[in-house]
């Protein structure tokens, strides 16, 4: 029996036999399938994503304007500043964002205090001062004992409940030196930092829950990894089957 030289000859852009053909078209519909599984769903979530604010940014929001034109009330400036902690307790921060919202913190909590409290925060802000300057490790005894003589104080003067971690984030982010103002290229920087962190673009795909998973969490770390392995074994599968229609033999 003579050989046919394309038997030995493999490309997957031009294949020569039936069984080659089928692999190819099966490695292109697989291929499409996942492409599909993964893009489709991206699209999907740009499509039906709606940007949505936090609650802390509607409290922000809600005073923002009154102390924009120049009010220095101690009930708008708590709950601005309220908003901007919950701003600082999360984990990435641009340096820049972060500089505007330790001025706005900074700042409301001077126009905040007054009288004696005010003396007495400035006292133990320097101190704590002071001592980080001198040291980066927070476990240091002298700096834990300076810190939280501060938290009770900044509770108070940011109207925040015992239990609140925010105080701790205060503690850490407030300056003496940016107490005194407020400028108008921190105030423009802030309102940026506070809509790009506290408003997020949400859908039915991110608030609906399966099996305790934010769907579009399982969907993309579990389903998508489910789905790979099944191709490639599907692919086996067919794969088997075209070589026994075909009579090849590896």
């Amino acid at each position: 029996m003579e050989s046919n030289p394309n038997d030995y000859h493999i490309s997957f852009f031009k294949p020569t036999t039936d069984s080659a053909r089928r692999n190819r078209n099966m490695v292109v519909q697989f291929v499409l399938i996942w492409a599909v599984a993964i893009f489709g769903f991206q699209i999907l979530l740009k499509v039906m994503e709606k940007p949505t604010p936090q609650p802390a940014w509607n409290t922000y929001k809600s005073v923002w304007g009154e102390i924009e034109a120049g009010s220095t009330d101690p009930g708008l400036l708590k709950k601005a500043s309220q908003s901007a902690l919950s701003v600082l307790g999360k984990v990435a921060i641009d340096p820049e964002h972060r500089n505007a919202l330790d001025n706005m913190i900074s700042w409301s909590a001077f126009n905040i205090a007054e009288g004696d409290q005010k003396a007495l925060l400035m006292q133990k802000l320097e101190s704590f001062e002071s001592i980080a300057a001198i040291t980066d490790d927070p476990r240091d005894e002298e700096y834990r004992a300076a810190k939280n003589e501060l938290i009770p104080l900044l509770q108070e003067i940011y109207g925040l409940a015992p239990s609140d971690v925010r105080a701790k984030i205060a503690a850490v982010e407030i300056s003496s030196s940016l107490m005194q103002s407020f400028s108008d290229e921190n105030r423009e920087i802030f309102r940026d930092a506070m809509d790009l962190y506290l408003i997020h673009n949400r859908s039915v795909l991110t608030d609906t829950r399966f099996l305790g998973f934010p769907f579009h969490y399982f969907y993309t770390a579990v389903f998508l990894l489910i789905l790979f392995v099944g191709l490639c074994w599907l692919y086996c599968v067919r794969t088997d089957m075209f070589n026994k229609k075909y009579g090849v033999e590896d």
